[in-house]
């Protein structure tokens, strides 16, 4: 989907702070016999509540495999997008790395010479059906490393009633709102507020998800993380100028609801948009099937942008990684058996998010793709083929994304900085990876 959509970002935590674990046949070591192994799998939250966790998807994986793998038993926890790739990193440190993990970033631990190669791991035809952009980011010096799990691009949703409501979208009109501009979009946002919508746009710069955010602005504003020639440009003129429109236009003018952007989570965002509350939110794929089933009727549009030009989209990605473990040939066979036809729908149309993989996209673009939202997917997957996904291929990005998680919602404040902060971090990431 990243970010890197393609960095997903993926949805917010049904679990908050707590992994679920879980564990094939009881075994809880990496041996747990003469002739048997345990995989130990790392794994993100995806759902936004206990009955559609992503737990159930891995238990079903996992007794899967192990029924066709005897003396193979895999053992999976389930942590939330707040807290997996920090867990795994802590995992890593300590000497205890999983054999596979799902996370949001992987070219560190490449870098660093501890995960096994594509080529090691997987069957041709596995390695063949991933889609080309997808497969090439997730390369570390022409060396494919990460194996894309999911993907999904981003698209603006609004609330038509509430819209209609505030005059915004007249009611008779026979098509949705088209804004194409930041001045439109400010515009919106104010007649909603006058109409007394308790979040006009919610605008998540929350530790979950704050750097998708800030990326969809920097972009829509005709920047980015990295420059054309991929290096870091991070606090570029254009960024500046999308922080500081967020900061004296959406935030300065109460545009963005009673909770701080910086203390915002996008799953709470996603949330109070499906009880009614914000009018406008950038989203992905997943919000689909949430404000559906609360009953919210909705529009979807490409962000609009700083001056009403077109400029790219973002993508997210979400990665997984097998760690040289000593497992790499029981890690091959659960990957393969992973990436089976029936195993990437049955996650993808779970949570309504776009497949990696060749089949895959060729089953929504032919209107075959299951899932109750598969038609609204094409939007989403029309936009795909020309995303900009994280830097995830650079080993420094790990840290350059929590160090956005931690300090981009402090240049959205009152009196905030946008310049410093965004020099601040680019200064430590232009250290961290300097070519």
């Amino acid at each position: 989907m990243k970010r890197r959509y393609l960095s997903l970002a993926a949805a917010g935590a049904a679990l908050c702070l707590t992994a679920v674990t879980l564990t094939g046949c009881g075994a809880v070591g990496g041996l747990t016999g003469d002739n048997e192994v345990t995989l130990r799998v790392v794994a993100a939250e995806y759902g936004d509540n206990p009955q559609n966790s992503s737990a159930t998807y891995w238990k079903n994986l996992a007794d899967g495999f192990e029924k066709a793998n005897p003396g193979v038993n895999v053992e999976v926890s389930v942590y939330s997008w707040s807290e997996v790739d920090a867990k795994v990193a802590e995992m890593v440190k300590a000497g205890k790395a999983p054999d596979i993990a799902q996370i949001g970033a992987y070219a560190d631990y490449a870098e660093a010479g501890k995960l096994y190669t594509a080529d090691e791991l997987l069957s041709v035809k596995t390695e063949a059906d991933f889609l080309a952009p997808l497969a090439d980011a997730g390369k570390v010096k022409r060396v494919q490393y990460g194996l894309p799990f999911v993907a999904s691009t981003r698209l603006l949703f609004y609330n038509e009633k509430l819209l209609t409501d505030a005059g915004v979208i007249a009611k008779d009109a026979k098509t949705g709102w088209q804004p194409k501009s930041w001045a439109e979009l400010e515009a919106a946002a104010k007649k909603l507020k006058g109409a007394g919508v308790p979040t006009p746009f919610a605008l998540p710069l929350g530790r979950e998800e704050a750097q998708a955010e800030t990326m969809m602005w920097m972009l829509a504003g005709g920047g980015g993380y990295t420059d054309n020639e991929e290096q870091y440009a991070i606090d570029s003129p254009e960024n500046v100028r999308a922080l500081e429109f967020l900061r004296d236009k959406m935030v300065g003018q109460g545009l963005t609801g009673p909770v701080e952007p910086g203390k915002l989570n996008r799953q709470a965002a996603f949330d109070a948009f499906t009880r009614g509350e914000v009018g406008m939110l950038n989203g992905h794929p997943t919000l689909l099937k949430q404000a559906a089933g609360k009953g919210v009727k909705f529009g979807m549009v490409t962000m609009p942008t700083a001056d009403g030009t077109d400029h790219s989209a973002m993508g997210v990605a979400d990665w997984v990684m097998a760690f040289r473990n000593g497992h790499q040939k029981e890690s091959g066979k659960f990957l393969d058996h992973l990436y089976e036809a029936q195993n990437v729908t049955a996650f993808t149309s779970m949570y309504d998010l776009l497949p990696v993989t060749t089949t895959g996209y060729r089953a929504i673009q032919s209107g075959t793709g299951t899932g109750s939202a598969a038609p609204q997917l094409k939007t989403f997957l029309d936009a795909l083929p020309n995303a900009r996904l994280y830097p995830v291929g650079k080993k420094s990005w790990a840290g350059v994304s929590e160090d956005i998680k931690q300090n981009i919602g402090k240049t959205v404040q009152p009196g905030g900085d946008p310049a410093k902060v965004l020099e601040d971090i680019a200064s430590s990431a232009r250290a961290a990876d300097p070519r």
